[in-house]
């Protein structure tokens, strides 16, 4: 079974950087990142399709149920997911790229899919925290490419940052805590499991605090600059012409 679930994951790392080499080659005058970003995206939508399934329609239902054991086809899932984690988690020390806390993210995620493999058991909620995950990451990425093509100052850019903010505010943080309750007050699941829940809770909060000061920093300068438009407007209408300062 180890050596089963060995080659699973071995077979999905091997799969995400060949993904990752085939970008590279199709997009030479782009920087290596802008690789990285397309499998990230692919894995993000990926992910979301297939742990909605497991969550919404295979079961069980992560609410009611965790700490049970896994099925089949979480493990295919985790399986696959961990394998991505692991070649993003190395791409990031290799390049740099990323903060601490997005190093602690992405070492949690790993640490808790294995804990899962190895249990053989709450995969269930650790499927719902990949969905959770998961479901602003293809918006985070849009940004990033947005930005990198020069239309992130838009009115699509701004939609893009409206949905990330709404939906990791709503998702992550807000039915995460159910989740997150549901989790401490069943009897099922292991004390660990549980520790590494609110440990990846705290991390969510800690990317949320940023987010914020991001979507409160962004806010203002749209006021402002609305209100500069308005005041321009005023004076055009009442006065015919535009005061140059």
């Amino acid at each position: 079974m180890a050596l089963a679930l060995c080659l699973q994951v071995l077979c999905s790392l091997c799969g995400w950087l060949s993904l990752y080499i085939s970008f590279c080659h199709l997009n030479k005058r782009r920087s290596y990142e802008w690789s990285c970003r397309l499998v990230t995206f692919t894995h993000g939508v990926l992910s979301i399709g297939l742990s909605a399934y497991i969550g919404f329609i295979d079961g069980p239902w992560p609410f009611t149920h965790p700490g049970s054991p896994n099925t089949p086809l979480q493990v295919h899932v985790l399986c696959l997911t961990l394998g991505y984690f692991i070649f993003d988690l190395g791409w990031c020390i290799y390049f740099q790229s990323e903060g601490a806390l997005m190093l602690a993210h992405h070492t949690l995620s790993i640490l808790g899919i294995i804990m899962a493999l190895v249990l053989g058991e709450s995969g269930t909620e650790v499927n719902a925290v990949l969905f959770g995950s998961e479901l602003t990451n293809p918006l985070l990425q849009m940004r990033w490419f947005l930005r990198e093509t020069g239309h992130y100052h838009s009115f699509t850019g701004d939609v893009v940052d409206f949905l990330f903010v709404a939906l990791f505010t709503g998702v992550r943080i807000g039915v995460g805590a159910r989740l997150l309750f549901c989790e401490m007050v069943s009897p099922t699941p292991k004390w660990f499991v549980k520790v590494g829940g609110v440990a990846m809770y705290a991390v969510s909060w800690c990317f949320m605090f940023s987010i914020w000061r991001f979507a409160w920093r962004k806010s203002i300068k749209k006021y402002h600059a609305w209100r500069n438009r308005r005041s321009e407007e005023r004076q055009l209408k009442h006065n015919g012409h535009l005061k140059i300062h």
